[in-house]
């Protein structure tokens, strides 16, 4: 059954922006993992993007990661989420490495592991201000010792996340915090770390403008890859591709309606008291889709004359009546994403998914 809502998805954008970012960072001596988490890991991009010439991959939902060993793919894969205590088996099975901040699920991890005679790679995160996950700085050390005396796991990395809790912007002074760490770790281990993981995204801003410190060797990169925007740093990400995602909705109905409802106005149907501005009689197109299938406020119409007035569960109200096009039922409406409307768009059941430039394997 067709769908009347439609993601588009342009895997040559993909390919290109991950090939962008890829070769922008390898300059700079960083290498780029690719974050699945904002498709739910849809194998055509993962594919692109390893086109593109990312080399690791990350998530922060298990169910993802099962999905893609179960696809075939081969690459070393991070665990993006701090583990679930309940999950230390799957978490060892399946993916390589894993952020840490917990010593109780380091030590779970360790016996799992060991369960299946594996090593697994630990990522210490530290928490550097921005106040999700992490240790704080004076208990890195400490943190370490105990890790090292555990069978099963290694301690490969230290990273840090940013932007995501606090907007924290990542910084060559907060960021070189990792690599001050780093030096007194490294003479405590007397081995050298593998990774210094120095965010997402954000600090694509920093690369830029060569101000990474040296020594960050890591970036997880996703919104970036996707959209080519920068939602923390609020910014397009220049030589990158805006619209390697398009939504598409189904009109349903054209009208010329009052701006203001009519009667006494009470909460809408998410318990929200909705406030009206009153412009005389305008055009409106409802379209076939609502907040069931995708966060409104992730998603903008296209043709910058649009605005979308609200959306209940099921409907969206888009006011056309300055638009240059004439707007009739049955036709379609495209939208841009952000990062967030992006998520829901791609996790949305109610949404198709449709590729365009998927590669055929000629073998």
């Amino acid at each position: 059954m067709s769908s009347c809502s439609v993601l588009t998805i342009d895997l040559n954008k993909i390919r290109e922006n991950a090939n962008q970012i890829v070769r922008q960072c390898r300059d700079k001596g960083i290498e780029v993992i690719g974050v699945t988490k904002g498709f739910t890991a849809a194998h055509q991009i993962v594919t692109a993007m390893l086109e593109g010439g990312i080399a690791g991959l990350a998530d922060a939902r298990m169910e993802n990661i099962m999905e893609l060993r179960k696809r075939g793919f081969q690459n070393q894969i991070t665990l993006l989420r701090l583990p679930r205590l309940s999950n230390v088996d799957n978490v060892v099975r399946y993916a390589d490495v894993s952020i840490n901040s917990e010593l109780s699920v380091i030590s779970a991890l360790a016996a799992a592991a060991c369960r299946i005679e594996a090593m697994h790679k630990i990522i210490l995160m530290v928490d550097v201000g921005d106040l999700r996950e992490g240790v704080l700085q004076e208990h890195v050390i400490a943190t370490a010792a105990q890790i090292k005396s555990m069978r099963g796991v290694k301690l490969v990395g230290l990273g840090t996340n940013m932007g995501c809790y606090g907007g924290v912007l990542p910084s060559r002074e907060n960021l070189g915090v990792l690599i001050t760490l780093r030096d007194s770790l490294e003479q405590y281990l007397d081995y050298k770390l593998e990774v210094i993981s120095g965010g997402g995204t954000s600090s694509l801003f920093l690369v830029e403008k060569d101000e990474v410190p040296e020594g960050i060797n890591q970036l997880r990169i996703g919104e970036g890859i996707l959209l080519g925007t920068d939602t923390t740093n609020n910014r397009v990400i220049p030589g990158l591709h805006q619209d390697a995602f398009r939504l598409r909705g189904e009109v349903i109905e054209v009208k010329d309606k009052p701006s203001l409802p009519m009667g006494e106005i009470g909460k809408d149907a998410f318990g929200n008291t909705p406030q009206f501005i009153d412009q005389g009689m305008r055009k409106r197109a409802i379209l076939a889709f609502g907040r069931q299938d995708v966060y409104i406020e992730g998603i903008r119409p296209v043709e910058e004359k649009y605005a979308i007035l609200g959306a209940s569960s099921d409907h969206t109200i888009v006011d056309i009546t300055d638009g240059e096009n004439e707007v009739k039922v049955g036709d379609e409406i495209e939208f841009s994403l952000t990062y967030p409307g992006l998520l829901s768009a791609s996790d949305s059941r109610y949404i198709e998914k449709e590729f365009k430039g998927e590669r055929r394997n000629e073998d």
